[in-house]
């Protein structure tokens, strides 16, 4: 027979497990009890020590007892006395007693008084232990020196040298031709690791991202001479970097359950790129951003390798980095955090920042076609407007202009008013269908359904929802900045907004802002400009939705109206734009509210303006009288000498129904046909025969196809050349003379009115000797 089974039972793994478990809790509780123990060791040694030091300093110090001499060492005193020393030289025996006192010294122990070879004795008034301690002794802080190349002139070698802690300012100023060479022997050498690394990313990112995190811990270089110059290359280099290994989609966290599963190894190595790639891409914008802190807060390194001066060219270079990712990687992960550092630094006081950061979205907006980065950065703008109580810059409203809204909305509606796809019922189908074709036949409509759906779902539900959340958030700017800051600088800004998206507000909203507009208009509180946005807004609302509400804007006409003759050649030259998209809704779109004398009131004035604004401007207004008469052909009244009823023309009065412009003619069409400009001569002779559309008068194509607003921009002067250029310098002496003389046979003379002609023809007879 074997042996005697044990009794004992095995252990289950259930107790196994918790045994283990406490086990592994006593081994933890034991080890802390022993760094306890430690610690309150050293505490108490460290008190003793204390204590020790401070009562050696309060008692008085003993002096030590004097030396007695043994007989033995007076007995071998006297016979070195006795030895004849004249054998020696002096310089011996000097060198023989200077032995003597360093050997006694050093062989004597000061903590006792006996002998110098005597035995050990134990004595009651023994120096403490205490008194061996060394004492502490005030060390000064030793700096760091960083040794450079030794120059050499006519006294001899003269070595250089620099603390470390001493900040230099980067680009070095009055540096010597040795450091200058060291400092760009360095760059190149950083240069050539930045490329190196860069190049071995990109070959390979999935198999180097540590690679990666090298190129990225340069950003800490400590070298004061270099420092700044690298740290911006290695900010671009990493940023064109990310730009290139980026994919196409956002990666999100692997969840417990994924991360558990076994998969393929491609698998597995695309996971733990992914997962590299998107720590190393939070820490690089994490010191993008901590760059941009330090120099808004002013803070002071400890390691000094940067200086004061140069704080602000690193933060330049990391917001232009910021930049640079917000456009190229709108799909990537933290996109939200790169607007919300961005969306603050729109109203820096710098304008360098401020305008990177501005045409940095304004490019987001006209970009994104769908609509959710619009979206998000609308969000942070209107929580900084809010939160810095409407005390921003007007650059930062005028970038919501850009939104892509008004493009899709469009879209969105000549989607809903296409007839829509219609299939075939089943009787239809039997009826002209064989067998085989009714089968094809639904399995294609079946096909065409589920693409309809996708469709459907991802264009345009989708962008309409984002797109009308992104239009509420800009009208609920606008109408707060309206309501709380009516003399507030953003008001050109909100203006302009709401003349661009006008034709977006809803209907419940038309009546309020209809009166707000009025009451600003005629407040006289409003510049030329802004007073054109306000009329602009008015109209594009009754031009679109707000055509089915029964209002009569005889006001605004009014002050529109008022307004033309306010405008010059000079800085007002460019609210001619403004000008002509609001005749083009007040006139031509409105044509059956409008009656022939207000049209024709209007086309005298726009004739009167033509002669002192900007050749550009003379061509959109004389585009724009064109289209009047083409909407009103009764305004070839105008063209006649003969008067239509009583009474006279009264240029002066700012009432456009009253001013009796049927009893006038447009005499300045005859003085623009002798204009400097060429496509200007073209309009005014074809005004002159009434602007016809076929014939010998009729404008060319590329002229009369071209909206008023379109030619004002086609033939600007902002580069300070004629487009098409003047071929001869006859045109303008002939049309200075014939406005001279318009002037004097029409209008009342002052002094200052000839003092100004005389100037004019003297000025053009000297700058054109021909004449």
């Amino acid at each position: 027979m074997g042996p005697p089974r044990s009794k004992k039972r095995r252990p289950t793994f259930r107790r196994l497990l918790k045994t283990s478990g406490v086990k592994l809790e006593n081994k933890l509780k034991n080890r802390q009890l022993k760094q306890q123990n430690v610690a309150k060791k050293q505490r108490k040694e460290q008190k003793r020590l204390r204590q020790a030091v401070k009562d050696a300093a309060i008692r008085t110090p003993r002096p030590l007892e004097t030396y007695r001499r043994r007989p033995e060492e007076e007995e071998d005193e006297d016979f070195l006395d006795s030895l004849p020393t004249d054998m020696m030289e002096d310089d011996d025996v000097q060198q023989m007693t200077a032995m003597a006192r360093q050997a006694s010294f050093i062989t004597r122990d000061l903590s006792s008084c006996g002998p110098v070879h005597g035995a050990k004795k134990r004595r009651s008034e023994v120096v403490q232990s205490y008194e061996k301690v060394p004492r502490k002794m005030v060390r000064t802080e030793e700096k760091e020196v960083i040794h450079l190349l030794p120059i050499k002139d006519k006294t001899g070698v003269i070595p250089q040298s620099v603390e470390r802690g001493t900040p230099l300012i980067d680009p070095v100023i009055d540096l010597t031709e040795q450091q200058k060479r060291l400092r760009a022997q360095k760059i190149n050498q950083k240069k050539l690791q930045i490329a190196s690394l860069g190049s071995t990313i990109i070959s390979d990112p999935f198999s180097n991202m540590k690679r990666l995190k090298e190129l990225r811990g340069m950003l800490m270089e400590s070298d004061p001479s270099v420092a700044v110059t690298i740290r911006k290359l290695v900010m671009v280099s990493l940023m064109e970097i990310f730009k290139d290994i980026a994919p196409t989609y956002r990666i999100r966290p692997l969840t417990p359950a994924e991360k558990a599963t076994k998969v393929k190894k491609e698998t597995q190595q695309l996971r733990e790129f992914e997962e590299g790639l998107v720590s190393q891409y939070k820490f690089y914008l994490e010191d993008l951003e901590q760059t941009i802190k330090d120099w808004k807060q002013k803070k002071k390194k400890r390691s000094q390798a940067v200086g004061f001066q140069s704080y602000r060219s690193l933060a330049e270079v990391a917001v232009r980095c910021l930049c640079e990712l917000l456009l190229a990687l709108p799909h990537f992960n933290f996109h939200n955090n790169i607007v919300v550092v961005l969306v603050p630094l729109m109203n820096d006081p710098v304008k360098k920042v401020s305008g990177m950061c501005c045409d940095a979205f304004r490019k987001l907006f006209q970009q994104d076609k769908l609509g959710g980065a619009s979206l998000a950065t609308v969000r942070v703008i209107s929580g900084l407007v809010k939160s810095l109580n409407y005390n921003v810059r007007p650059e930062v409203l005028r970038t919501l202009l850009s939104l892509r809204i008004k493009e899709v909305e469009m879209k969105k509606d000549i989607e809903d008013t296409a007839p829509k796809k219609k299939f075939m019922n089943n009787k239809e189908k039997k009826k002209n269908l064989s067998r085989m074709q009714r089968k094809w036949k639904k399995a294609e409509e079946k096909l065409e359904k589920e693409l309809l759906e996708a469709e459907a779902s991802e264009g345009r539900e989708k962008k309409v929802k984002l797109h009308t959340d992104t239009l509420n958030i800009v009208f609920l700017i606008y109408f707060r900045i309206l309501k709380k800051a009516e003399k507030s600088v953003l008001l050109p800004a909100v203006l302009e907004g709401l003349a661009n998206f006008a034709h977006l507000i809803n209907l419940e909203f038309f009546d309020d802002l209809l009166n707000v507009l009025q009451n600003l208009v005629q407040s006289d509180d409003l510049t030329n400009r802004e007073s054109l946005h306000c009329i602009q807004t008015v109209f594009t609302i009754l031009s679109g939705q707000g055509d089915v509400l029964n209002i009569d804007p005889l006001n605004f006409y009014s002050q529109l109206y008022k307004m033309l003759p306010r405008l010059h050649a000079g800085a007002p030259n460019d609210d001619i734009i403004i000008v002509l998209r609001c005749l083009d809704a007040m006139l031509t779109r409105r044509r059956k509210q409008v009656t022939l004398q207000r049209a024709m009131a209007f086309v005298k004035r726009l004739s009167m303006l033509s002669l002192h604004v900007l050749p550009n401007a003379s061509v959109g207004v004389l585009a724009a009288n064109r289209a009047t008469m083409h909407a009103f052909p009764k305004c070839d009244f105008l063209l006649d000498n003969e008067v239509q009823g009583s009474g006279f023309y009264l240029p002066e009065l700012d009432e456009p129904e009253h001013c009796n412009a049927q009893n006038t003619a447009l005499w300045e069409l005859h003085l623009l046909q002798r204009h400097y400009h060429p496509v200007v001569r073209q309009f005014a002779a074809h005004l002159c025969q009434g602007a016809p559309s076929e014939g010998s008068a009729a404008l060319r194509v590329e002229l009369s196809r071209r909206s008023p607003v379109e030619l004002f921009g086609d033939y600007s002067v902002k580069d300070m050349s004629f487009n098409p250029p003047v071929q001869t310098h006859l045109h303008i002496h002939s049309y200075v003379n014939t406005v001279a003389f318009y002037i004097l046979t029409k209008v009342t003379l002052t002094s200052l009115t000839l003092l100004l002609i005389h100037r004019a023809l003297t000025f053009t007879r000297l700058s054109f000797p021909v004449f």
